[in-house]
């Protein structure tokens, strides 16, 4: 039987967002930082830091993984610090809102069959050309063997034909010389 999977212990982090702090209950600073969709390490800036106050650590721990956001001081102190800008809309001062993290599940693994349908069809493809082009390589050695052959028999029809002319011509001198000579 196998051993149970042992969950790791949990740790409350904090780091600052606007006129919030944004907690989460996480196993790790790494974990932590992707709760938050941070892209640098906050805690090697100074930004963000594990806190171990147990009215602070409540909230987070009972929502794992969950950022939770607490308004930072009163609005009349978060005013003050706005000096000359609009007003934020108000909101009950120390009242955590649960932000839901992005899901942790994985997609589906694609399915290779398209791949697979296009690699066979390629293939095919592939043997077929290769068929078609064995097929007219035969038929070219082919007529290249009978070109070949019927330039020989060419050859030798005319050396017959030279050879009977030759005669011809060597008979008729010989008798045009007889006649001549009387």
């Amino acid at each position: 039987m196998a051993a149970p999977k042992r969950r790791q212990k949990l740790k409350v982090y904090r780091t600052p967002i606007g006129f919030h702090d944004a907690f989460v209950a996480a196993p790790s600073q790494k974990a932590a930082l992707e709760a938050w969709g941070a892209d640098t390490n906050l805690f090697g800036r100074g930004i963000a830091e594990q806190v171990t106050d147990a009215k602070l650590t409540k909230v987070p721990l009972e929502n794992p993984g969950q950022v939770v956001k607490v308004l930072r001081g009163t609005a009349a102190e978060q005013l003050a610090a706005l000096e000359a800008q609009e007003t934020p809309k108000r909101r009950k001062a120390q009242e955590p809102e649960i932000v839901p993290t992005r899901s942790k599940k994985r997609l589906p693994k694609p399915s290779r069959a398209a791949l697979a349908k296009a690699q066979e069809a390629l293939d095919r493809i592939e043997k077929r050309q290769e068929g078609e082009i064995r097929n007219l390589e035969k038929q070219q050695e082919t007529l290249e063997r009978k070109l070949r052959d019927l330039k020989q028999r060419h050859e030798s029809e005319r050396d017959k034909a030279q050879q009977r002319l030759d005669d011809e011509r060597s008979e008729y001198e010989e008798a045009i010389r007889s006649y001549e000579a009387g």
